[in-house]
C-alpha cells in the first residue's frame, strides 16, 4: 500500500494541491534536469575519468504524491506531513546519476563535481550506508552530493513559474559504481518498489545482504587487478617507473609483480640478480620487464623441463642463457661466488634448449 492511500483524509487537500502544482511546472523541471545533467557530464571532459555514464531523471509525479504523503505522527496529537512544502523541501526532484568502473573513481568524480564552485555549491555530501562498515553489515556504497546551482537560466525559468526569482537549486548527484548501480536497481525493484508484505520472506534479506557481500569482495579483486595493472605499465614508462634503476630489492619487486606465481624461497639471492643482469647491461626496470615476458618463461621452463619449480634467482639465470646464449656464459660462468660446475651446469641447459628449439623448429 503506497504512502498516498494510507494518508490522513485531513491532509489530502494539501498533498494534491503540491501535486497539481508539481505537475504544472514539470516540464520546467526537466529542462533544469537536463541542463544540469549536461552540465556534469562536460565536467570529465579532459580529465583522465571516463564515467561509464551520466544519467538524470525528474521525479515523477506519482512518486513525488507519495513522498509527499509521508506524515509523522508524535501519537497523541494528529498526524502532520514530513514534507509540509515538497517542491521546496525536496531535494530529489531531479536526480543525477553518476556511474565508474572502479570504487576509487567515485572519490576522484565527487571531488572533480564540487571543485565546479562557479556552478555548483556543495550543500551536503555523504556516503551512503557508510554505517554498515562500522556495523559489520553490507549494502551498496553511494556518493551523495546535495548540489544548488548558480545562476542558471533553465533554473530560473522554473522558479519563476513557482513566483520567484531565485537562480539556484537543490538537487541530487549519486555516484557509485557499476556494479553497486546494478545491485541497487535489482534491489530496490525487488526489496522496496514492488514491496508487498504478503509476498516477502527474511531469505530475500538474507539473500540480498549475501549478494552485497559478494559485491564487495569482487570490487576488491577489481581494484586490486586495477592497481597491479598500473604497477606493470609503469615499468615500461621509460620516463617514469621504467627508468629506475635496478637494485636487488628493484629487481624483487618487479619480479613479484609481474611473476607473482613463481616459488619465492627465502633464500632468493637477489643481489646475485643484480649482478646478472648487470652483466649483461640490463641496468633498468623497462629493460627486465622486457626480459619477464610470459612466452618467453613459458618455453624456457618447457626447454629445461626443471625437476623442481625453480626459484627467480634460477629461472633469471635461464631467462638470460635462453636470450643470451654462449655470452651469458662467458659472462658469467667464472664469476667467483658461482663455484667450478657453473661452467658445466650453463653448458647442459644451454644444450637442452638448443635441442628443445631444434626440435620446436
Amino acid at each position: 500500500m503506497s504512502t498516498w492511500e494510507e494518508l490522513d483524509e485531513r491532509l489530502r487537500p494539501a498533498v494534491q494541491e503540491s501535486v497539481s502544482e508539481f505537475e504544472r511546472v514539470r516540464p520546467a523541471l526537466e529542462a533544469v534536469t537536463r541542463e544540469v545533467r549536461d552540465s556534469i557530464q562536460e565536467i570529465f571532459t579532459g580529465t583522465d575519468l571516463r564515467p561509464l555514464f551520466v544519467t538524470a531523471r525528474t521525479k515523477s509525479v506519482e512518486s513525488f504524491r507519495d513522498k509527499a504523503s509521508r506524515m509523522l505522527s508524535d501519537g497523541d496529537g494528529p498526524p502532520s506531513l514530513v514534507f509540509p512544502d515538497p517542491l521546496r523541501n525536496l531535494t530529489d526532484l531531479v536526480g543525477v546519476r553518476v556511474i565508474t568502473t572502479l570504487p576509487h573513481e567515485v572519490d576522484i568524480a565527487a571531488n572533480l563535481i564540487k571543485r565546479q564552485r562557479h556552478e555548483f555549491d556543495c550543500r551536503g555530501d555523504r556516503e551512503k550506508d557508510i554505517g554498515s562498515i562500522e556495523s559489520g553489515t553490507y549494502g551498496y556504497s553511494s556518493r551523495h552530493l546535495i548540489l544548488r546551482t548558480i545562476q542558471n537560466d533553465a533554473v530560473r525559468t522554473y522558479q519563476q513559474l513557482l513566483g520567484s526569482d531565485s537562480g539556484s537549486y537543490m538537487f541530487e548527484t549519486q555516484i557509485r559504481t557499476v556494479l553497486a548501480h546494478a545491485w541497487s536497481e535489482i534491489e530496490h525493484d525487488i526489496r522496496f518498489k514492488s514491496f508487498n508484505p504478503k509476498a516477502w520472506s527474511p531469505y530475500f534479506d538474507r539473500q540480498f545482504t549475501a549478494t552485497a557481500a559478494m559485491l564487495e569482495s569482487v570490487e576488491s579483486t577489481f581494484a586490486d587487478l586495477h592497481s597491479r595493472y598500473e604497477k606493470v605499465t609503469g615499468f615500461w614508462d621509460p620516463e617514469g617507473e621504467g627508468s629506475v634503476e635496478l637494485t636487488p630489492d628493484r629487481i624483487r619487486e618487479v619480479w613479484q609483480t609481474l611473476l607473482p606465481h613463481v616459488d619465492r624461497k627465502s633464500d632468493d639471492n637477489w643481489r646475485w640478480a643484480a649482478e646478472l643482469l648487470s652483466a649483461h647491461g640490463i641496468t633498468t626496470t623497462t629493460a627486465l620487464a622486457s626480459l619477464l615476458q610470459a612466452d618467453t618463461i613459458t618455453s624456457v621452463r618447457r626447454a629445461l623441463d626443471h625437476r623442481y619449480s625453480p626459484g627467480p634467482d634460477r629461472l633469471l639465470d635461464d631467462v638470460l642463457l635462453w636470450n643470451f646464449g654462449e655470452r651469458h656464459i662467458e659472462l658469467t660462468a667464472n664469476a667467483p661466488e658461482a663455484g667450478t660446475s657453473r661452467r658445466d651446469s650453463l653448458l647442459r641447459r644451454y644444450r637442452q634448449i638448443r635441442n628443445f628449439r631444434a626440435r620446436e623448429d
